[in-house]
Formats: structure tokens, sequence, C-alpha cells
């Protein structure tokens, strides 16, 4: 028989491999809850790849592992040699850009407070988000899309009503108040708006039930997002669902993320994979460091830790505007869209990147030891 010393060496091992299978069961749990895959950090560029190649590099002896672009410069050619250089591949949808169709579909252009079709927000051009046909337009691009390429995921572009948000002083008009949408509100809030012109109608709104129709256009914006993952999720349940949005607060511009925008947090937080805030410090006016507070500010908005679901993907400014953005500025903003709960970072744009070789480095040094922190 074997002595009291054996017999306890013999049971503390048996608790020790209890213990660990139990652990490795747990975490294995954790990562696949809700078909939620644990995964390495992303370290993207977003753009095609071709600028970088054209300089001689491939994308795994640069780090990247993912490459974001938009979905009209997705083609065979680019994604046979970027899936051989282990990088996944993500495609920009424009949702709610109306460039293109309001001219010629006019019921589908968005209507101020005014009683006005919007002028162009600079350069961006909107769209009423309660038109029919143009939600009919976009599903079936989206399929479209899906059909063609095998992709790992689907990033919704322009996700807000229309309003011009990437500028250090934004564009940000009341919209849309075309007799769809004042209809649309009346019925689903259960708010009945008394008749006359438009800007009467809009002043009364506006006045008398503005909370309800803020919540509805939050509800309205949400309610896209949620029929896009549903395509996308029918398509490949593991595909992901991201969304590029405007990174400011819930106090910015007088609550405009959610009063003009329609972006609202708590409803976006449960039918989104992955937030991914446009942090073009730059461009935006702000400094390097409003980078990491931004994305600290959003991880503790949405409640997340890093590896929990919704995740969040940075996406970072690396073009030279309305200044030059230095590599050390660069590799400053990497950093920290990296931080707090970021699982992901990516920089805006690939070529941007190409052109300066100190950028191809930096880019190359950052990403290299971040990837060397995920082993």
């Amino acid at each position: 028989g074997e002595t009291v010393n054996q017999q306890v060496k013999r049971f503390m091992r048996t608790v020790i491999l209890i213990s660990l299978s139990a652990l490795v069961f747990l975490t294995h749990s954790q990562c696949r809850q809700a078909e939620k895959k644990c995964e390495a950090q992303i370290l993207g560029i977003y753009g095609s790849p071709a600028p970088l190649w054209e300089k001689g590099h491939r994308l795994d002896s640069l780090s990247v592992n993912a490459v974001f672009l938009n979905w009209h410069s997705i083609n065979d050619s680019m994604l046979v040699p970027t899936r051989s250089e282990g990088a996944k591949v993500f495609a920009e949808f424009p949702l709610l850009i109306g460039k293109g169709y309001v001219e010629n579909h006019p019921e589908a252009w968005a209507v101020d407070d005014h009683g006005l079709k919007v002028e162009p927000a600079t350069w961006f051009m909107g769209v009423c988000p309660t038109d029919t046909a143009f939600r009919e337009y976009r599903t079936a691009e989206l399929h479209n899309l899906l059909n063609r390429f095998d992709l790992d995921g689907i990033w919704l572009d322009y996700l807000h009503w229309h309003a011009q948000f990437e500028d250090p002083e934004p564009i940000l008009p009341e919209t849309c108040f075309c007799d769809r949408c004042i209809t649309l509100f009346g019925k689903e809030m259960a708010v009945e708006v008394p008749q006359g012109d438009t800007p009467a109608r809009a002043s009364w709104i506006l006045s008398s039930a503005d909370s309800l129709w803020r919540e509805w256009r939050c509800r309205v914006i949400a309610g896209w997002v949620k029929e896009m993952k549903a395509i996308v999720k029918g398509h490949d349940p593991g595909m992901l669902l991201g969304i590029y949005h405007c990174p400011w607060n819930d106090n910015e511009f007088d609550g405009a993320q959610r009063r003009i925008l329609g972006l609202d947090y708590d409803m976006l937080r449960g039918v989104t994979d992955v937030f991914s805030p446009m942090v073009y410090h730059a461009r935006m006016g702000r400094t390097p460091q409003w980078v990491g507070e931004n994305t600290a500010w959003l991880c503790n908005r949405l409640g997340i830790k890093e590896g929990e679901y919704p995740m969040v993907w940075t996406i970072v400014q690396a073009y030279d505007e309305p200044y030059t953005v230095t590599p050390e500025e660069f590799s400053q903003v990497l950093h920290l869209g990296a931080t707090e709960c970021s699982s992901g970072v990516m920089m805006f744009t690939s070529r941007a990147v190409a052109q300066n070789d100190d950028k191809i480095a930096t880019m190359s040094k950052v990403y290299g030891s971040m990837k060397q922190t995920t082993r």
C-alpha cells in the first residue's frame, strides 16, 4: 500500500488536474458564449493593401492581420493575396449616404425644420432613413456583396441622420421632417402631430414632443443596424457586424450624438458586434491624447472590458490633414487607440502610410510589439 504521504500527493494532483480542467472549460465557454470567439488583437489598415505591396511589403511582415476597405474596392485579385498573407477582410458598407441616389429619387431627400431639402453638409449628402425604396436598394446591395465575396465582416459607415461630424465645427441640421417621417413618428410614438405646413409641424414637434422625437430617431437608426446584422448573420453566423461611428461623448455639442445624429449607445450596444469610433484627432481639431481619452470613455460608457462583446476596434488618423501627422504622432495614436477595452486598432488610410517610409516603419514596429503581447 501507499504511504499517507503518497496518498496526500496523489489526492493533490487529482485536485489540481480537476481545477485546471474546470478552468480550461470555463475559459472556453466564456470565449464561445453566444458564438463569440476569443481572437488575437486586430491590427488593421483601412484601404487597399496595393500601395504597400507596390513598395515591396507583405502584410504579415508588417504584422497587419486585417484589411478594411470600401466594398466597391473588393475583388478577387485583392482577396487572394490578402488571405495568403494571413489577413482578414472586412468590407465598409456606406449605409446612409444618399449622394447619387437622392438626385434621382427626390422622395428620399431629407427635409429640414424649415421644410426645405437639406443642402450637402460639405462633402456629405445624407438621405431620409425612413424611405422604403432606399432601404430596399441598400438591402439588395448588401445581399449582393455577401453573395459575391467571402468576407469576415461588414462595417456600416455613414450611420446617422444627415449631418457632418468630422470637422471641428460640425454641421448639425434638424431632420427629417418629410411627411413620411412625421406620419411614422406620430404612429410609432403615439403622438398626434397637429396639421399645418412643414415648418409649423416641425416647430410643434421640437417644442412639444422633443424627447419622443429624439427617441424615435434613435430607434430608426438602431433598426437599420438590427436589420443589417440579421442579414449578415443569416448569411454566415460567424461574420461580424461593426459600425464606424462619430466618437463624441454624450455631452458634446449639446448632446448632438443622440440629439442630431440619432446614435444611442444603449440601443446600439445590443445590435452591434464591434464599435469603431472614428477618432481622427487632427481632422477634428483634437490632441493625440484625446484618442486615449475617448477610447476610455467609450469603454466605460458601453460597460465592457477587453475580450467582451460588443468589442471596440478604433480607427485612428494617419493622413496629413489639416496638418502633417508625424510618424511620432502616428505611433502615439496607434498606441492610444489600442488601450482600455480596445481589442483592435486600424488606421486611415493605407495609402497615407505607404507614401511615407517612416510611417510604414512606425506601423510595423507598433503592430509588431502589439502582436507579441497577444501571444
